[in-house]
């Protein structure tokens, strides 16, 4: 009886290694992790930008289920599949396509376009980026039919290296990843002058998880450079091989968990106010001349006139109509109450009152709140409660305005208060 059952013990774990070959150890099962992360996150990010037609979640989506597919070789390979002797999930890995960095790239770059431009719309121009990596796909399937089905060898790949490691094919997508990379982080500068220019939110619409990312990003993209370095010159390094290639993909994996994480679950920005094109955003405005006086540059006197009266006309629309307790309040509807355009009231706050919209309306806000704990009100409402009512959207934007006016922190002012 016990020979038996240990005879049908061993066919059972003979069929379930034929059903699955997964060899389950620290480095495949921590990259398996985040690769059913990435899908989940992949999939909740593609529904839901079908169902609320959102281009931003479909773009993201699709990155992160290729960058599920990025991580696949390294996990499956430490899972021994590249060991198999049958040679059957070799073959998967050998032909089928895993690595996309001909697509992460584009991918990457119209995301960061479209979530800072709620009306941004793929145009005939923009799937032209993706041709390089359908390019690559086609070629990935000449391989399969050539080799696999047609002569049934290795022909046009050796048999020792996945297409997707051919060192042409690695070169490429270093280069392409590098060049959308630079294009992203140009944008998303000049997407930050942007809101600190026109919006009350800046800091909201800051997106700063996804400048975190991109730098982020950008260190793991000269981590192959490094790495390449390292091996020729520490033998250390080269003496890791296969194992010291994990720690990237493991990295790689890490960044791009956050950036799911981040990219799905912040979504209280008020989008619909983000219509940012760096082509129309100029910061030219308003004829503001200069005339040399004894080596200083001095405003023309009639320009001194006409920038005192904006101002007070600036300072008189947004104190009657209290415009600062809109937390959505931008430029442009600043500039139509005053009749003008946002140009002309962006350069009157930036040259009259030495600010940029975004803090010069903040020190509205801070002002209002002051008034208010003047009157004691927060022995019956909290700081955030009144900060709130006043227009601030957010706890760090209220904290960061009012210790950059006041010089304190509200917690410390109300010790303050409380000891005077």
């Amino acid at each position: 009886m016990i020979c038996l059952n240990q005879l049908y013990s061993n066919l059972d774990e003979l069929n379930f290694s034929k059903s699955m070959l997964f060899n389950f150890n620290i480095y495949s099962s921590l990259l398996l992790t985040f690769f059913i992360h990435f899908l989940i996150y992949a999939c909740m990010l593609l529904w839901r930008g079908i169902k609320q037609e959102n281009l931003s979640d479909l773009l993201l989506g699709s990155f992160i289920f290729l960058s599920a597919l990025y991580i696949v070789p390294w996990m499956t390979g430490f899972a021994g599949w590249y060991d198999d002797t049958t040679y059957v999930y070799r073959d998967i890995l050998f032909y089928t396509p895993m690595i996309h960095g001909l697509l992460l790239g584009p991918l990457l770059f119209l995301y960061v376009l479209s979530i800072t431009n709620f009306s941004f719309k793929m145009q005939k121009q923009h799937y032209l980026h993706f041709i390089p990596g359908l390019l690559y796909l086609i070629w990935s399937f000449i391989v399969f039919v050539v080799d696999k089905i047609i002569l049934k060898k290795y022909f046009l790949m050796n048999g020792e290296t996945d297409p997707d490691f051919s060192g042409w094919y690695q070169f490429l997508q270093q280069i392409s990843i590098v060049i959308y990379l630079t294009y992203s982080i140009k944008h998303y500068r000049k997407y930050r002058n942007y809101t600190n220019q026109e919006l009350s939110f800046a800091e909201s619409a800051a997106f700063k998880w996804l400048k975190n990312f991109l730098i982020a990003f950008g260190v793991l993209t000269i981590l192959p450079l490094v790495q390449e370095f390292l091996w020729l010159l520490v033998p250390y390094f080269k003496n890791l091989d296969y194992v010291g290639s994990w720690y990237y993909f493991i990295s790689f994996a890490i960044v791009v968990y956050y950036i799911s994480i981040n990219g799905f679950h912040n979504s209280n920005i008020p989008i619909h106010k983000l219509h940012f094109n760096p082509e129309e955003y100029t910061k030219e405005a308003f004829p503001i001349t200069y005339v040399e006086n004894e080596g200083h540059s001095a405003l023309q006197n009639r320009d001194i006139d006409d920038l005192t009266i904006w101002k007070e006309r600036i300072h008189a629309v947004i104190v009657s109509e209290r415009l600062f307790e809109d937390s959505t309040l931008t430029l442009s509807r600043l500039s139509s109450h005053l009749h003008s355009n946002n140009n002309t009231i962006s350069k009157v706050i930036n040259s009259g009152f030495g600010k940029n919209f975004s803090d010069f309306i903040n020190e509205y806000r801070v002002n209002a709140l002051l008034e208010h704990l003047k009157n004691n009100e927060y022995r019956e409402k909290t700081f955030l409660g009144l900060a709130f009512e006043c227009g601030f959207n957010s706890k760090a934007t209220f904290n960061r305005a009012f210790k950059k006016q006041i010089g304190m922190s509200p917690k410390e002012w109300l010790i303050q208060q409380q000891l005077s």
